[in-house]
């Protein structure tokens, strides 16, 4: 009875190391956009590239913004292990301000929780700054 139960033990111990929990890992290239100084109005789409590097489908469940000037477009389908996938993000530029958001990302991965980051400044050319200096003095003209 006793080699019995030391036989049985044995076998559940070897078979949980054999068995490999499959799970999906989500790499991005970049974790940050830069848009950079941009124009009023120009385009405001951006791409974060994904791959996913476990060994389960990816399912991204939700991606959202912190306001509604941002807004992200997540993959529809499951992203299998070694494929590559994007999340765009549309930020509107006729905003203009400096450009400071993040964007979350929920799926079944192993982190199942990633934070992606967008900066930058919108510019409106047509109005000038009121720091740039100017030919005379306010005294002179």
């Amino acid at each position: 009875m006793k080699n019995l139960v030391v036989i049985l033990f044995v076998g559940l111990l070897s078979l949980g190391t054999f068995a490999q929990e499959k799970v999906a890992k989500i790499e991005f290239k970049t974790d940050v956009i830069d848009y950079g100084t941009i124009e009023k109005g120009s385009n405001g789409v951006r791409v974060f590239e994904f791959t996913n590097t476990g060994n389960a489908p990816l399912i991204i469940s939700n991606v959202k913004s912190t306001c509604g000037c941002t807004v992200p477009k997540k993959p529809e389908g499951p992203i299998m292990p070694g494929e590559t996938g994007e999340i765009e993000v549309k930020y509107d530029t006729n905003r203009v301000n400096p450009i400071r958001k993040t964007i979350t990302v929920t799926s079944n991965a192993e982190t199942p929780t990633v934070a992606l980051k967008i900066k930058g400044l919108v510019v409106d050319p047509s109005k000038t700054s009121v720091l740039e200096k100017k030919d005379k003095s306010v005294m002179e003209q």
